[in-house]
């Protein structure tokens, strides 16, 4: 069956992610190279409404690096898309020029409501060992995305919620106080009150959390010494392991969590918000498919994510 060769880049918040496979037309993905860089896109997004200039030239010279890559492996087809941080900034046209520059492709901003679509389709994908309806979790630096469906997605919302947006709003102590805990908590509680309005959380069969800050909370609660992606990808643990690792890391100080070898440095300092989203959105699940007469005890984690929806996309 004829293959393309294709390069899918997923610019968020926090990070800049480059996937390059070749997908056939049944849409069988066979990776070739993937890899991450934090860049910090969003630094300050929240609180300026602008991409401050040192986060920009990060990010430029990150996507310098991945057109090398894409040029190496032969890629016939490139997507650039971008996400939170640059659907929030007024000055992103300077952005879309260096992209453009360095790639010849232009900047996909995509919605909220795509972004949900492409980050089901690459982590159900890879999860048909488990049942649906599936509830898939992507959060990121700027904002986390709730979909749901079986194999098609039914409902989805994006919420203006992430690691590095809930850190600079609310986590500014070291480690944060229960008062900043307390008000983030609210803040996210919140959030998923109207989310759960658009999206009826209580169908859930089986959660499947995406992206950086929740496979970190896996790796955390796999007792990994280092990070290891084999092991972390479709890790199935209990509800109550996974928030045990969540609490644990929000109550770290930054010095301890520096030295956790599972941890990329780029998410030393924002993993606490990360941490702390993710159990509210897990408490939140539980507690609404026990309203709804079921139960749920386990939660997935996929390493395949927006990445391979963009990849997909492209056969």
């Amino acid at each position: 069956m004829t293959s393309s060769r294709v390069a899918a880049i997923d610019c968020g918040t926090n990070s800049i992610r480059l996937l390059v496979a070749d997908v056939d037309a049944a849409g069988n993905l066979t990776e070739l190279d993937r890899r991450m860089e934090v860049v910090r896109l969003g630094q300050g997004v929240d609180r300026t409404g602008e991409l401050a200039p040192e986060a920009l030239e990060r990010t430029l010279a990150a996507t310098r690096g991945y057109a090398a890559a894409i040029d190496a492996a032969g890629a016939e087809r490139v997507r650039f898309v971008a996400t939170s941080a640059t659907r929030d900034a007024r000055n992103r046209d300077a952005f879309f020029d260096g992209v453009r520059g360095a790639l010849g492709v232009d900047v996909e901003v995509i919605s909220g409501h795509e972004e949900a679509q492409l980050s089901f389709r690459g982590a159900t994908g890879a999860a048909a060992a488990h049942a649906g309806p599936f509830l898939v979790v992507d959060l990121g630096g700027g904002s986390t995305e709730l979909v749901l469906g079986t194999s098609e997605v039914d409902a989805s919302v994006s919420m203006d919620i992430g690691s590095v947006r809930m850190t600079e709003r609310h986590l500014h102590g070291d480690p944060p106080s229960a008062a900043e805990i307390e008000t983030a908590r609210a803040d996210v509680r919140a959030h998923l009150d109207d989310a759960a309005r658009v999206v009826p959380l209580g169908r859930t069969a089986t959660l499947v959390g995406l992206a950086g800050s929740i496979t970190t909370v896996t790796a955390h609660a796999l007792g990994l010494a280092e990070y290891q992606r084999e092991r972390v990808n479709q890790a199935e643990l209990p509800v109550e392991t996974v928030l045990a690792s969540c609490a644990a890391l929000l109550a770290a100080p930054r010095a301890e969590r520096a030295v956790m070898g599972f941890l990329h440095p780029g998410r030393v300092d924002v993993i606490a918000a990360g941490a702390l989203v993710w159990s509210e959105v897990i408490q939140r699940v539980v507690a609404d498919v026990r309203s709804a007469g079921g139960s749920l005890t386990h939660v997935v984690t996929s390493e395949h994510d927006i990445l391979d929806g963009i990849a997909l996309a492209m056969a």
